[in-house]
């Protein structure tokens, strides 16, 4: 059920030449969030306030169009004020209904050729968000947007858990940008990123003792190209900078393209005293409107997935039977198989192995490489997802024997025209039942409300670089305490966890050497938010793992009806609860190399007796029953690099 509340109150304001003048302010619902509009010489500038705290100073609005400039030079007409309240639920999410409840301010502008600039702000209790329209005075059709002037300006004192933009046709095989990079840790403003090229979003933002920012975007569609973080200025000013020119081979302009009036995609920034906020922020889905009706009922899940652990090797027939009946001995939804299934195991084959998946209650999603000419990858399937004359022929034949989703990898870039590409691959999906999960790809903005087809995307380091390289192994709990304050708050992130395996190789000879305990493996599949989890688990597993905690596999859900950050910050532990129905599962992991003593606040459960999955002296994971005391609080221990769950 959805409402929508517009209360106006309109109201002119005169238009001052002092310098900096405050032209219109906003205060959130509980009015801990305070707003400021400012006009200097024809420039405008917000600044944002929490609890009498400065979070943002003087920051940047405008944009420079084939229209008109409209990032100096303007005039100051009017502001509105409204107030928004949007009841909406959610099927693939870390939350299934929201109240969303927010102040909008509709501030109005004219450049010099009087075309009007709309600048709406809107104030929930946890993030603001804003965006542009512009409108033509003479009634042009469309406008060309070849810069923003918004910006962000954090205190000098701030530090960043931020990761680098990459350079455009790097990586394997000429396929990034991908959102593959990794975090500073408590990085001082003003250093120079990696390659130069600025930051991706999301961008988290300490603030010393006064509390986190995160900053982000919503709601880019096939209108409007992905942004990002300019590099920072050494007081703290980051502005929002287009894709690089290079980006999917020089496909595309850098530059937006929009029919008039234009509309901009929103940016967001959530905000409080602890990372609560962050966590539980729903902004991503608060500002955006599903596209188009889902032509069936999309079902998430739980997968196995050969090719993480077994690699490429594994994709024939037999292995995949292989997975398929483990899949249907944990009661998972689907399998997954990956790239070349189309030479190894054969589209006539396919059929037989969806049909012998089906027999065992599993669905098939099969692999795609998005690839017309943008990269070198050389995986096949191929020219199979590059047009929609290729896509609609193969999308019938899916349909035809019964697969049920796919992934579709190395996309390389965020300008406008791949944004289409995306969004042309979900909705001709959709008209076939298929359910989409994007690799090698730019982060959701929005999509698991915009797209009902939509399922997940990687646009993370993920869990093939624990394969790959020792490095990003060892980094593994480490990286548990940043990622669900960072990627995962803004939208589904395939990382693919829980790996039990100690040696990441088939035959456990060789590989990468994993120092996690199970127990932390075990929480990660809570931790990390995918509606359809791929989990990291081997055949041996269902005889090696004893039977508490191949039960908690086969029972863990994929998606919640409610998400609650119960502690924790980057680099030390970090904390979640999450609910399906009237049942909770709280995750912990532990970032250090020393064992932590943590005092868990969960009021939901207070004198409730859980389950209790620990990590032994051995890092294998125990099993107990522990009782939540009256007052709400559970006392639990962690080894270095541990976890526990509770459910």
């Amino acid at each position: 059920m959805k409402s929508v509340k517009l209360v106006l109150s309109i109201g002119c304001l005169i238009f001052a030449n002092s310098i900096n003048a405050q032209i219109a302010e906003l205060k959130s619902p509980n009015e801990k969030i305070h707003l400021q509009l400012h006009e200097n010489d024809g420039k405008i500038s917000y600044d944002i306030h929490y609890s009498e705290e400065q979070f943002l100073e003087d920051s940047p609005l405008g944009l420079k169009t084939s229209l008109g400039d409209f990032s100096a030079n303007l005039k100051f007409i009017s502001s509105e004020e409204n107030t928004i309240e949007n009841s909406y639920d959610l099927n693939r999410a870390k939350v299934s209904h929201v109240d969303y409840r927010a102040n909008e301010l509709v501030s109005k502008f004219v450049n010099e050729n009087e075309d009007t600039l709309f600048v709406y702000f809107r104030l929930s209790n946890r993030d603001v968000a804003y965006s542009y329209k512009l409108k033509s005075k003479v009634g042009r059709s469309n406008v060309k947007i070849f810069e923003e002037a918004s910006g962000f300006n954090l205190p000098d004192y701030a530090t960043t858990y931020i990761t680098p933009q990459a350079l455009p046709m790097t990586g394997w095989s000429e396929t990034k940008p991908s959102y593959e990079e990794e975090y500073t840790l408590n990085g001082k403003l003003g250093e120079p990123s990696t390659y130069g090229e600025g930051y991706t979003f999301p961008a988290l933002f300490k603030l010393g003792e006064n509390g986190w920012i995160l900053i982000s975007e919503t709601g880019v569609d096939s209108g409007y190209p992905g942004s990002r973080l300019s590099e920072s200025t050494a007081d703290g000013r980051f502005t929002v900078q287009f894709p690089q020119e290079g980006e999917n081979n020089g496909i595309g302009d850098t530059f937006a393209a929009m029919a008039m009036p234009a509309k901009t995609p929103w940016r967001t920034i959530t905000l409080g005293e602890s990372l609560k906020p962050i966590v539980e922020s729903t902004v991503a889905f608060d500002l955006v409107e599903q596209k188009y009706e889902p032509s069936v009922e999309y079902q998430m899940g739980r997968a196995t997935w050969s090719w993480i652990v077994w690699q490429d090797n594994s994709i024939n027939y037999d292995d995949q039977v292989k997975y398929i009946d483990m899949a249907s001995a944990l009661g998972f939804e689907y399998v997954l198989i990956d790239n070349w299934w189309d030479n190894n195991i054969g589209y006539e084959r396919m059929e037989e192995l969806v049909k012998y998946a089906q027999s065992k209650d599993v669905d098939v999603l099969l692999w795609y490489n998005s690839n017309g000419y943008w990269n070198e990858a050389p995986q096949t399937p191929q020219d199979k997802m590059n047009t929609s004359a290729a896509r609609k022929k193969e999308m019938e034949w899916l349909q035809k024997i019964g697969v049920k989703g796919l992934k579709v990898d190395f996309f390389g870039g965020d300008k406008q025209t791949t944004m289409k590409l995306y969004e042309d691959i979900l909705t001709e999906a959709n008209d076939y039942g298929l359910g989409i999960t994007f690799h090698g790809c730019t982060i959701p903005r929005g999509w698991q409300k915009m797209y009902p087809n939509y399922v997940t995307s990687e646009a993370v380091l993920a869990s093939e670089n624990l394969i790959f390289r020792q490095d990003a192994l060892d980094k593994h709990a480490l990286n548990s305490t940043i990622l669900p304050f960072t990627r995962n708050a803004v939208g589904a992130m395939d990382f693919a966890p829980v790996f039990l395996n100690q040696k990441m190789s088939r035959d456990q000879k060789g590989g990468t050497v994993r120092s996690t305990t199970d127990a932390f493996e075990l929480a990660t599949s809570i931790l990390y938010f995918s509606p359809i989890q791929h989990f990291g688990l081997t055949p041996n597993n269902l005889e090696e793992q004893p039977e508490h905690v191949l039960d908690f596999i086969k029972e863990v859900p994929s998606v919640w009806d409610e998400t609650i950050y119960i502690g924790g910050t980057p680099e030390d532990y970090c904390a979640l609860a999450r609910r399906k129905g009237d049942q909770w599962y709280v995750a912990v992991t532990n970032a250090t190399k020393e064992k932590q003593k943590i005092e868990l606040e969960l009021p939901m459960l207070a004198g409730k007796e859980l389950k209790h999955l620990y990590d032994n002296k051995d890092k294998t994971a125990g099993y107990k029953t522990a009782k939540i005391k009256n007052s709400g609080t559970l006392k639990i221990e962690l080894l270095p690099e541990g976890g526990a769950v509770l459910y």
